[in-house]
Formats: C-alpha cells, sequence, structure tokens
C-alpha cells in the first residue's frame, strides 16, 4: 500500500483543517488506519485510529472532540477533519496503514507509512 497525505497548512487557532490520505492498492480496505504526528523536537505520536469497518475509532485524549477520523473504502481514502485548532497542534502530520491489536488497550500498529503534511497553527 502506498500511501499520499495532503491537505495540511497554516491557520489561525480555533481555524479547521481537513487532511486527506490516498491509499493505492485494491487491499484498502483490509487494513486499519491511523494519523500520527510529529512536532519539532517531539517524537512521533498517535492522533487517531479508524478500523477496517469504520466500526471503530479512537482519539489521543487531547484532540478529542476536536477531530474527526473517517474513511471511504470504495475511494481509497481516509481523512482527518481537525477543529478548534491550537498551537500545540503544529506537526506533519502522517497517514498510516496496519492493524488494530489489543493489549490493555486497543491500539495501531503500523505496517506502511505516508509522507508527511505540515500543519501549523498560529496563535
Amino acid at each position: 500500500v502506498q500511501l499520499q497525505a495532503y491537505g495540511g497548512g497554516l491557520v489561525q487557532a480555533g481555524g479547521s483543517l481537513r487532511l486527506s490520505c490516498a491509499a493505492s492498492g485494491r487491499t484498502f480496505s483490509s487494513y486499519d488506519m491511523g494519523w500520527f504526528r510529529q512536532a519539532p523536537g517531539k517524537e512521533r505520536e498517535f492522533v487517531a485510529f479508524i478500523s477496517r469497518s469504520s466500526s471503530s475509532t479512537d482519539y489521543l485524549g487531547s484532540v478529542r472532540g476536536r477531530f474527526t477520523i473517517s474513511r471511504d473504502n470504495a475511494k481509497n481514502m481516509v481523512y482527518l477533519q481537525a477543529n478548534s485548532l491550537k498551537p500545540e497542534d503544529t506537526a506533519v502530520y502522517y497517514c498510516a496503514a496496519g492493524r488494530l491489536y489489543r493489549s490493555d488497550s486497543v491500539y495501531l500498529e503500523p505496517t506502511y507509512w505516508g509522507q508527511g503534511t505540515q500543519v501549523t497553527v498560529s496563535s
């Protein structure tokens, strides 16, 4: 699976962006999908995941209620609607395809990564 993320940009605090990720290949619907982000000087962190059938989603606590992940298996697309953006959301955002696993909690283990798209939120 090849992934291409786009839709980032510069936005003022309180604004919105819709990130998109286009996947190639006929097996898109067999992958759980997610978004991760990496801010300057920080480690990459999980933002959101969505299961293959869209029946299950989860979010990083600090974005829950502001971000919404969705997917369209017919179009091989996954989206991240980011509302009420804050300066601390500034990061490079990456989409990923992989599998959900359950231990103490459910988490996405990425197999494939897309290139990042920059999101910058000004105060």
